[in-house]
């Protein structure tokens, strides 16, 4: 049991290694006016190796290290309490919701593997959605007349969005079976 505790600290402190500098790697590469969230993959291992609440904690570590980086400055400067509210619900709720996916199909691990992998960017991406129009409607839309965006909604969902979350899905699907080799190898030692 002892040894069980220990590995489980081990891993999730490995996987929060791995989400601090792959998010401040990421920071780097852009689509767009954002960086693109590379953290996804092993916050998706750390929730389904070790459920949803180390899921949570990973996207927490996540969404801090997006808060502490820069990355939310443009948001930051329009209204700090959305701005964090928005950052940290993001980060923490895709790892909570993939680790309760990955349970819901545990029983078929490779589908509890793409499932969990597709739930991350959704969710991460809807509340980033949600929080832009909750509290950044005016600046968002000001941003996206700027260029020249008539319409809000297409801005937020092809000049902010659009390719992130492509490039988030698909190389989260495109992952998928590494993702299982990974949770395999973990529940094998």
């Amino acid at each position: 049991m002892k040894n069980e505790k220990t590995r489980k600290i081990a891993g999730i402190s490995i996987l929060t290694a791995i989400v601090i500098v792959l998010q401040l790697m990421g920071s780097f590469i852009r689509f767009g006016p954002f960086s693109i969230s590379l953290v996804l993959i092993p916050i998706v291992v750390g929730a389904a190796l070790y459920g949803p609440y180390a899921g949570a904690f990973l996207g927490f570590i996540f969404s801090l290290v997006v808060l502490l980086s820069g990355d939310a400055a443009a948001f930051l400067a329009v209204n700090v309490f959305g701005t964090i509210l928005t950052v940290l619900a993001k980060g923490t709720l895709a790892g909570l919701c993939a680790g309760i996916v990955y349970k819901l199909f545990a029983k078929k691990p490779f589908l509890a593997a793409v499932m969990a992998a597709i739930s991350c960017p959704i969710v991460n991406t809807g509340i980033f959605i949600l929080g832009c129009y909750l509290f950044f409607y005016e600046t968002v839309s000001a941003w996206g007349a700027a260029f020249g965006f008539a319409n809000t909604s297409a801005y937020i969902f092809l000049g902010m969005i659009g390719a992130n979350f492509l490039f988030e899905l698909l190389s989260n699907i495109i992952l998928s079976p590494v993702i299982v080799r990974v949770i395999n190898m973990g529940r094998n030692r």
